[in-house]
């Protein structure tokens, strides 16, 4: 949009009228160094094994393994990542204002067999020089992935797709249980599945384990790997 070259606007001049900041046009975004990379490969394998740890406990687990590290910077790579303590917490999960929310339905069901009831979320996994995200849907009753689908963006077309994959492979559910996080309480995921009559049930606030198998796929399979 900015032309460097242009014979009587200046590049001051061309950021003015764009009302952008000469700041922000010079700036050049830089990959995360490679110690930062490899201190969140390490953050994120005790994440695993102790998915209670917050930002002192992790920075406390690595100063004992030897890293050099303070909170500070602990605190700044587990926010970069997603990463929190998992516990009870009035605000665990981001939703739109806008977006509708259902009730769990879980709590009290009897699972017997396949198709009763799948469960999907969203699993972080850090990649060399960036991060993707893994949708995973997963039977409850049988504890078989049905479907996955990978993305680098948080919006809610990927893990419509891996729904939509392992619906088209073996048939409709009769209950989708996820979180309310954003990607499941949008119209664009729960739309299709209310169409063909599936039930959807969503993980109530601070119930961090409510949606657990999906939890355990990490931990079970070490998918969040860098790979």
């Amino acid at each position: 949009m900015i032309e460097t070259e242009h014979p009587k606007l200046s590049v001051a001049r061309q950021c003015e009228l764009l009302e952008l900041l000469r700041s922000t046009y010079y700036h050049h975004p830089q990959p995360p160094k490679e110690a930062d990379l490899a201190l969140m490969k390490q953050i994120d394998e005790i994440y695993l094994e102790s998915p209670f740890f917050g930002s002192r406990q992790m920075t406390r687990w690595l100063q004992r393994e030897g890293h050099v590290v303070n909170r500070k910077r602990v605190r700044r790579l587990m926010r970069l990542m997603g990463l929190t303590a998992i516990n009870q917490k009035s605000s665990l999960l981001k939703k739109a204002a806008s977006h509708q929310i259902y009730p769990y339905l879980l709590r009290t069901l009897k699972v017997e067999r396949s198709n009763q009831v799948w469960a999907t979320d969203i699993i972080y996994i850090p990649v060399c020089g960036g991060f993707v995200y893994l949708c995973a849907v997963i039977d409850w009753h049988s504890r078989i992935v049905r479907a996955w689908e990978l993305s680098n963006t948080l919006d809610a077309s990927f893990c419509v797709r891996a729904v939509q994959r392992a619906m088209a492979i073996y048939g409709k559910p009769e209950i989708c249980n996820t979180d309310q996080g954003g990607q499941f309480t949008s119209a664009e995921f729960t739309q299709p599945l209310l169409a063909f009559g599936v039930r959807l049930s969503m993980d109530g606030k601070g119930r961090c384990l409510d949606n657990v198998l999906v939890e355990r796929l990490c931990a079970a399979s070490n998918t969040r790997k860098s790979i």
